[in-house]
């Protein structure tokens, strides 16, 4: 099955048949779809959402959803969701090491760990901060999420997503994006694979309002690849898991639900290439805001401050003058929970590993640790390329709670607080 052929865009409507003549013409449920398939309508919106933002796409498949069977539910996973009875509001900053990839076996369900976690999945609102270690494909088995979508970040390693859409081909530096419900599986074709997700329980993740930059900076609708109809004619033993409300289902289904011959809609998953975002910057003082960076937002009830943002800190020219060029000291209301793809973040010389996280919820200080102060407040302001770094940034309104969990991690940085001493009193006033 190939995952070469994509068709472009974002939140556009989109027509794709894996075999001709599997999509009516004139209207969406005819009396009897063509090619002896099941009409089915796929909504992640209300059906009465404004035009420029329902999100719903037609499926023509072979079997219908509902023939899926009866589920029963599985026992509680690592893989969390809010609210939940055991997180822990912390008053320090949080980083945690490289998950290890386990020796058991191990696929991208049950090798995912949560974090740190915000908000009501069941009020549609807040998120998940998750890190994913998996060493086998899900060849039988397949999954959908009905808590919210899932945003994808390979750090090590390629995954395949075959999706009811298709498949998307997604490899370290690009982002997936899964629809909330869409049942996939994933297979890893280079083995063991690392990498971070956001579960986001709010307004759908779409691109961010460009302002005054204009109409073709940040991310563009172009360089958003949706997969081609491809669909899986297979029967069997399978199983289907559901994620419902934070619980975990398993139904035993006799054939591949990912039998979609056609489609057309707003609705789909997407890939996108990281290195493909147009870095805004300043050219003359001072650090703008990181939201200069901002790939994807899911806006909240109140404009402006968003249920998540996703930011990303990608290689850029640094040109600024008589400016502290990395990241300042700071308290946010806004919660970030931070993950780096490969290189170096710029805020931090040791300790901050690609695969690694860190969290600084609300109002809890960070910034440069003090060698990276002294270096950045002395070194001469010639214009420099960060070119080995990619990081990422996922924020949001709502203050990040770490789930007991996740602090009891052997990966945890215990000692996370104290990379900020070796400052000393500079002050020169009377």
């Amino acid at each position: 099955m190939s995952v070469s052929g994509y068709l472009s865009g974002f939140a556009n409507e989109h027509s794709t048949e894996a075999v001709a003549g599997a999509i009516p013409l004139g209207q969406f449920s005819p009396q009897q779809a063509p090619l002896g398939l099941y009409a089915e309508k796929f909504s992640a919106t209300a059906f009465t959402a404004p035009r420029r933002e329902n999100r719903r796409t037609w499926f023509y498949r072979i079997h219908p959803s509902v023939g899926q069977g009866a589920f029963e539910l599985l026992p509680e996973k690592n893989w969390r969701t809010a609210p939940a009875t055991d997180l822990l509001p912390q008053a320090n900053p949080l980083r945690w090491d490289p998950l290890p990839i386990p020796d058991s076996p191990c696929d991208f369900i049950d090798g995912m760990v949560s974090l740190a976690l915000c908000g009501n999945a069941g009020l549609q609102m807040g998120m998940g901060a998750h890190v994913y270690v998996a060493n086998r494909s899900m060849e039988r088995r397949f999954f959908l999420n009905a808590d919210g979508e899932l945003l994808i970040l390979p750090q090590s390693g390629r995954l395949i997503l075959h999706t009811e859409c298709g498949v998307l081909g997604v490899a370290p530096g690009e982002m997936a994006l899964v629809p909330r419900g869409m049942k996939f599986r994933v297979e890893l074709p280079d083995g063991p694979s690392r990498g971070y997700v956001c579960e986001n329980h709010g307004a759908l993740l779409r691109l961010p309002e460009r302002g005054p930059v204009g109409s073709d900076g940040f991310a563009n609708d172009r360089d958003f690849l949706a997969p081609v109809a491809a669909f899986e004619d297979r029967a069997g033993d399978f199983e289907l898991l559901a994620k419902v409300g934070g619980r975990f289902f398993r139904a035993e289904i006799s054939h591949s639900p990912l039998d979609v011959v056609g489609w057309v809609g707003t609705l789909y998953p997407v890939k996108y290439a990281l290195d493909a975002f147009n870095t805004m910057n300043t050219v003359s003082y001072d650090h703008p805001d990181p939201s200069i960076f901002t790939v994807l937002t899911s806006p909240s009830d109140t404009p402006g401050v968003a249920n998540v943002d996703f930011v990303i800190f990608p290689p850029r020219w640094m040109v600024a003058e008589h400016t502290f060029r990395p990241p300042w000291f700071h308290r946010n209301v806004m919660s970030e929970f931070m993950g780096l793809i490969h290189g170096q973040y710029d805020a931090r010389e040791k300790g901050f590993e690609p695969g690694g996280a860190s969290l600084h919820s609300c109002m809890v200080p960070h910034g440069p640790e003090a060698a990276v102060h002294a270096k950045a407040s002395t070194v001469a302001l010639a214009p420099q390329k960060m070119t080995d770094t990619l990081a990422f940034m996922f924020e949001s309104r709502y203050p990040m709670l770490a789930l007991e969990s996740a602090l009891a991690l052997p990966a945890r940085q215990t000692r996370y607080p104290e990379s900020w001493r070796g400052f000393t009193r500079n002050f020169r006033g009377a």
